[in-house]
């Protein structure tokens, strides 16, 4: 009896791996990211976010099984809670980010791009008053340097995960965005779109899911 259970849990196994099929993923990201599915990651930016300047794409492969959930956190660099880059020189300013990613299947079909079907949550937001970026001594949380902050929300990037009240994406074009390094290194799809959150300057920290059926 033991053995025909064990047999049948094995069996079991082996007709869920058998599911279980291939995917390609191509990601841009000013600065960083990291990408899960169904809540594991699968990857993330090769550089960390505490580099200024990050500008490089990444291509890596994961098993998934359909329907399954992408998560993409995605953060623009920021020295402090300020939002802001380059503070104390005369180049001090408000960063900009942007995304772009696509994923295909195993013989090569386009299964999933970065467009307004995905749906976001910014997560930090600042400086919410751009002057912040003219101040001389900018702190964050005071006057013009205020911040928001929203706490990530417990298994956001699942399927039992309720993003009804989340936002969708916003496409940006690429004047707007100004991709640089590593992005042309990429053969993007034509229905992939550079998204963000609404403000490509004060949206710092953004969380995006999409349901790939």
């Amino acid at each position: 009896m033991h053995l025909k259970l064990a047999l049948l849990t094995a069996c079991t196994g082996l007709a869920s791996a058998a599911h279980a099929d291939t995917f390609a993923a191509d990601v841009w990201v000013d600065n960083w990211f990291s990408m899960s599915v169904d809540g594991v990651q699968v990857a993330e930016d090769s550089v960390p976010i505490t580099t200024e300047r990050s500008f490089n794409a990444e291509s890596f492969t994961f098993e998934a099984e359909r329907p399954f959930v992408i998560g993409l956190t995605m953060k623009d660099f920021k020295e402090n809670d300020t939002g802001l880059e380059y503070i104390g020189t005369r180049r001090q300013q408000m960063g900009d980010g942007g995304a772009i990613a696509q994923i295909h299947d195993a013989d090569g079909g386009l299964v999933a791009v970065t467009d307004s079907e995905w749906q976001c949550l910014v997560i930090h937001k600042a400086p919410l008053d751009p002057t912040c970026a003219d101040e001389s001594d900018p702190v964050a949380g005071e006057g013009a340097c205020a911040f928001e902050i929203t706490e990530e929300p417990e298994g956001w990037d699942t399927a039992d995960f309720d993003a009804s009240g989340w936002t969708a994406a916003t496409e940006h074009s690429a004047r707007e965005v100004s991709p640089k390094e590593g992005y042309d290194l990429i053969d993007w799809d034509p229905s992939a779109k550079l998204i963000w959150g609404p403000d490509l300057k004060t949206d710092n920290t953004v969380l995006c899911r999409l349901t790939v059926e």
